[in-house]
């Protein structure tokens, strides 16, 4: 990404820029970039000397349109901050910031007409890049076995999935499998060896439904083998720092929930009733990851098998293992996408780490949406 002027990047945001103002009601729009460059040298006196160098290149746009009492607000190609990945500048070429800037303008702009989600128990249509948040916050962090074991308490609390829960706890239906991989290529949260030495992997956490597996280090894996939950030694390699001056810390590496076999189109034509929501607004979860609460920038009517009336300040709510049980369909490979968080925070001193979440659209039956 270094290889592309400054001019270039400034002007494909000023053009974006100006495709967001296209509207009349926006007020503020923004178009950022950014590429980051890392090395990082780890030795060990077991013997171990690891050098590795990666690459970060990311984007995004948001606007917000204002009307006489309200304020609505559009993002691309998520809300997290702005989209990242290890690659390069094709990368933010390929997300077409201009073409979509219009569109997100007019839907900023519509969101101020439109009527506010019903308060109601129904069947909701979730897009890719909510559920990436959603696996971020109800799976990613209460699986980190520290939380678990109380060493990290603090900094967004502990974890209700105890070691007892281990091999069975139904966390979801048998249409959810999450994995924990650091060996997608291009994903934020991929690399070589964590910060313990330990060479990156693939590890089951949820298996069509039943809890199995959780983020370790080497410290925690032996913890719980002592008390018989786990056969297999060693840890799975999530020790990460986010410097040189800091501890490492078991964090997520790319939680990915695994592709299903359906698709979002398929999912509205069969819903006769519902909501679809999209893009995360806001989000709230109690200290042991169990009850939480979303808002999106957009959500649509589903009625008949199909996208129905634009609502505006929709929301979500539930208690994880219930939520999670009542997904009934889940998009399949051609529209899983993964996704990346810049600001996961964790510990004190704080530390903030990059992570990825691969996801793709699902359905859930009878979910609380248009809570306050």
């Amino acid at each position: 990404p270094f290889g592309v002027s400054v001019d270039t990047k400034i002007k494909l945001l000023l053009e974006a820029e100006r495709g967001l103002r296209s509207n009349a009601a926006i007020r503020v729009a923004e178009a950022s970039c950014e590429a980051n460059q890392q090395w990082k040298l780890f030795a060990s006196t077991e013997g171990a000397e690891v050098e590795q160098e990666w690459f970060e290149t990311g984007a995004a746009i948001e606007c917000s349109a204002v009307g006489d009492d309200d304020t609505q607000k559009r993002s691309y190609p998520n809300s997290f901050g702005r989209e990242v990945a290890q690659a390069g500048w094709e990368y933010v070429q390929a997300m077409d910031l201009v073409g979509n800037a219009p569109r997100l303008a007019d839907e900023a702009a519509a969101l101020l007409r439109a009527e506010p989600c019903p308060a109601k128990v129904t069947t909701v249509v979730i897009d890719a890049s909510q559920m990436a948040l959603q696996v971020h916050e109800s799976c990613g962090h209460p699986t980190e076995l520290d939380r678990v074991y109380g060493t990290e308490a603090a900094y967004a609390g502990t974890s209700f999935m105890m070691p007892e829960m281990l091999g069975h706890l139904r966390y979801g239906s048998e249409k959810v499998s999450i994995v924990a991989d650091a060996t997608v290529p291009g994903a934020l949260g991929s690399f070589g060896y964590d910060d313990e030495g330990v060479p990156a992997q693939r590890v089951k956490l949820i298996d069509e439904g039943l809890f199995v597996g959780y983020l370790t280090s080497r410290e925690t894996a032996a913890q719980l083998g002592q008390q018989g939950f786990r056969r297999e030694a060693g840890s799975m390699g999530s020790m990460r720092a986010d410097g040189w001056a800091r501890i490492p810390l078991i964090r997520m590496t790319n939680i990915n929930l695994v592709p299903g076999d359906s698709s979002l189109e398929r999912m509205i034509a069969e819903t006769g009733d519902g909501v679809y929501l999209e893009t995360n607004k806001s989000w709230s979860i109690d200290d042991r990851r169990l009850n939480f609460q979303f808002g999106v920038e957009l959500a649509r009517e589903i009625k008949g098998g199909k996208l129905g009336r634009l609502y505006k300040n929709g929301s979500y709510g539930g208690i994880t293992p219930e939520f999670w049980n009542s997904m009934d369909a889940l998009a399949a490979e051609p529209e899983w996408r993964m996704f990346g968080i810049i600001n996961c925070g964790k510990g004190q001193p704080g530390q903030v780490m990059r992570v990825g979440h691969g996801a793709a659209p699902a359905r859930f039956q009878g979910v609380r949406v248009g809570v306050a």
